[in-house]
């Protein structure tokens, strides 16, 4: 019985061994992120606040599998090619389980439906679903928005604090139509109502006639992404409160099925 228990002891030690140089490996890729010149090992020990020896046995092992490259002759590395690849797919694959999510909110709405990822401080739309409404709003897939004064915007800042946001965005915007907030005081404020709703609204902030609601949830790699739908304003009023409720429904559906898939 005792060897019994000493190999389960063992063996859990080993895996919480396991899970820790794993935890470390994804801390030392997101420190790389956005270094497009690459860090020295030193400079990646003291941000993941990590022995340099140990880093220098995770980076050798990263670097093995081409998910970082040396980006100098001088020990600089930066993310590798690898990377890209996995990105690439796993927002493939996001995409795919997302589609019968926005097509089911497209159909329930008979409105448009976008589905877009966050790139530093710009939405960049990656799916559309268009409504099937006469008069209808339509963006092109891998267009860019400001985050500030649309309502998928609104919805991923909702998910920081305030800090990250001013750092974000800075604390004055660029006024884009008579109803855009332009100042970080104003967005803090109505953020606070987003986080308690779940709901972010633009309501002709981004364009003169156009509103929208928006949802923020998290891909497979747990990046930020938004669902949103845009509707003329002649028929933003009336529908606002069954676009929010049908946006709030899809989220969870689609976060269950995400789980699954976990």
């Amino acid at each position: 019985m005792r060897r019994t228990d000493q190999r389960k002891s063992t063996s859990k030690s080993s895996d919480k061994g396991q899970v820790q140089v794993i935890t470390r490996a994804a801390a030392i890729l997101r420190t790389l992120e956005d270094q497009a010149l690459g860090l020295s090992l030193g400079q990646i020990a003291q941000r993941v606040d990590l022995a340099r020896s140990t880093v220098q046995r995770i980076v050798a092992a990263l670097e093995s599998e081409n998910l970082v490259i040396a980006a100098s002759p001088t020990g600089r590395v930066r993310l590798g090619p690898m990377i890209a690849r996995l990105a690439t797919s796993v927002q493939t694959d996001f995409v795919s389980i997302a589609r019968p999510f926005l097509v089911k909110l497209s159909d329930e709405l008979r409105e448009t439906v976008d589905l877009a990822t966050v790139k530093k401080d710009q939405l960049v739309f990656i799916d559309q679903v268009i409504g099937s409404q006469r008069l209808r709003t339509v963006s092109a897939v891998g267009e860019t928005f400001p985050l500030h004064c649309t309502a998928n915007g609104k919805a991923y800042l909702a998910e920081l604090d305030e800090v990250t946001i001013a750092r974000l965005i800075g604390t004055k915007y660029e006024r884009r139509t008579p109803a855009t907030l332009t100042r970080l005081d104003d967005l803090l404020k109505e953020l606070r109502g987003v986080r308690k709703s779940g709901i972010a609204f633009d309501r002709e902030e981004h364009t003169v006639g156009i509103c929208a609601a928006g949802i923020v949830t998290r891909d497979l790699l747990g990046n930020h992404v938004a669902i949103s739908v845009p509707v003329p304003v002649q028929r933003f009023g009336e529908n606002q409160a069954l676009i929010a409720d049908r946006l709030l429904a899809t989220k969870h559906a689609l976060e269950a099925r995400l789980a699954a898939a976990a």
